[in-house]
């Protein structure tokens, strides 16, 4: 039996309703997926200081609990201790933040298997399981904000870093040893280099090659200015001179030019520019404070009334 429509306009405008909700919803979640493969993704890939894994269900449901609006002011605003607001993009629309938010909810609500609507559903499983296989970077096997070092200054032969084949990593001392006469530190493998240095205790090697080598020490402060609440960033070119020549950062790591340099705590935690040694041989990326160090200045707020 065949039913006819009373009314085809009601239902054709019902059509085009639907057809429009469902076209809104995948732009949406095309909004969010571009901004999370640009902004979230450093963290919540590799679950970077905390950060919840995307599509990681069980990661995600406590927090999933508190409800939407209480994760979009996470990500607007930051959360300790770790996460700067909107991820560090502070020129993002908010609207941008919140379809990144609603992109990873619908993920570990999918179980990571349907993030993206347009994605073949038989192809899920597979790009789920390479992602769960795919190596992290190598950069990033060192940085202390992964996994809390289970041993301060082991042994080299157990640090991760050296080769525990090699018989020369076992003729050298093990780091709790040298480093006992030397000032202690919060920070790092708890050495403070910069007062060993200035107080003699230490000294680089820069006649290894030439006896009449000297370092080009430059005393000259970079600050650079950070969007949002985290106080600006004073690099300190008189500490790394004292150790590096300057051909060690420029032209490869930082180009020697003003605005030439795009830095990002994304760039760094996958061993980019700061990162390229902080995390591995230098202190570690999680001592905020040490970088983070300038105090930004607060325009005096006026009275509204006179007195």
């Amino acid at each position: 039996m065949i039913r006819t429509l009373r009314n085809p306009a009601v239902a054709l405008g019902a059509l085009c309703c639907t057809l429009f909700a469902t076209g809104t919803a995948l732009a949406q979640q095309d909004k969010g997926k571009a901004v999370y493969d640009k902004v979230c993704v450093a963290c919540h890939s590799a679950g970077i200081a905390g950060a919840p894994r995307l599509g990681d269900a069980k990661a995600w449901a406590p927090r999933i609990k508190t409800g939407i609006d209480t994760l979009y002011g996470s990500a607007l605003k930051g959360k300790a201790p770790a996460m700067p607001a909107k991820g560090g993009a502070t020129d993002l629309p908010d609207a941008d933040i919140k379809a990144a938010v609603d992109y990873m909810v619908a993920a570990a609500k999918d179980g990571g298997s349907g993030a993206a609507a347009t994605a073949p559903a038989a192809a899920a499983p597979a790009a789920a399981a390479a992602a769960a296989t795919k190596p992290r970077p190598a950069a990033l096997s060192f940085n202390r904000l992964l996994k809390p070092a289970s041993k301060r200054n082991p042994p080299p032969p157990e640090d991760g870093i050296h080769d525990p084949q090699n018989d020369g990593t076992h003729a050298l001392q093990p780091p709790l040893q040298v480093f006992e006469s030397l000032p202690r530190s919060n920070a790092g493998n708890r050495v403070d280099w910069v007062k060993a240095l200035d107080n003699n205790l230490i000294a680089p090697r820069w006649d290894r090659t030439d006896p009449a080598a000297a370092p080009v020490v430059m005393d000259l402060n970079i600050v650079r200015e950070v969007k949002g609440s985290m106080p600006d960033v004073v690099y300190p070119h008189k500490q790394h001179t004292a150790w590096l020549d300057c051909s060690n950062c420029h032209p490869q790591i930082f180009i020697p030019q003003k605005g030439a340099n795009q830095i990002s705590m994304a760039a760094i935690l996958l061993g980019q520019k700061c990162g390229v040694c902080h995390g591995k041989v230098a202190f570690p990326v999680s001592e905020c404070r040490i970088c983070h160090s300038k105090k930004k200045n607060v325009m005096p707020v006026k009275n509204a009334q006179a007195n």
